[in-house]
């Protein structure tokens, strides 16, 4: 791994920790032992450094959808819903939900990122509801983009809640959103 990788790397768990506000190249350097000038070398500002994480987000996401592209609508949705269950294994929240607490004191740079991201996701989970729907491997009555917001938002909240809960409640999540798309008899 890269020095670059390196520093986005925790930087990315240092915002799903802390938050975007509260670490500083400071507490980078501490972490993978390099000078706070070797990371102001490749991000001038703690926003360029923002960004490029988000931009790492999008980039796993680019590659989740190449990798699935070709597979069934099921699967294209179980591989969405897998990122989720990835990042509550690893006691970590969303990259989106942990920054937009932030977002009023966001630089206008890592809202444009954020905004593309959350975009980017919301497309595709879109997409595959219209795929889905098209050949009958899913049924929802409201309109697919709505629908994959739904599925978004209980899947970020779930992570989050089923940190105070059960893990029980994460799967029963998971399990009704595919239960409820399934076609009506």
């Amino acid at each position: 791994m890269t020095t670059r990788e390196s520093i986005i790397e925790k930087a990315d768990q240092l915002i799903r920790d802390k938050g975007y506000n509260a670490f500083s190249f400071k507490d980078i350097s501490n972490d993978i032992g390099i000078k706070t000038a070797s990371i102001h070398y490749h991000f001038p500002t703690k926003s360029n450094l923002g960004v490029a994480t988000i931009k790492e987000h999008i980039e796993r996401v680019e590659i989740l959808k190449e990798k699935v592209a070709n597979e069934s609508p099921l699967t294209k949705l179980q591989a969405f819903l897998e990122v989720q269950a990835k990042i509550k294994k690893e006691n970590k929240v969303c990259i989106v939900g942990s920054l937009a607490t932030d977002l009023n004191t966001l630089d206008d740079s890592i809202k444009t990122e954020l905004q593309q991201f959350a975009q980017l996701v919301i497309t595709w989970l879109t997409g595959i509801l219209i795929e889905g729907k098209e050949q009958n491997i899913f049924d929802f009555d409201m309109a697919p983009r709505t629908k994959a917001i739904m599925i978004i938002t209980n899947m970020v909240a779930i992570v989050q809640l089923s940190r105070l809960t059960t893990d029980d409640d994460f799967e029963l999540v998971r399990e009704t959103i595919l239960t409820e798309l399934r076609p009506k008899k």
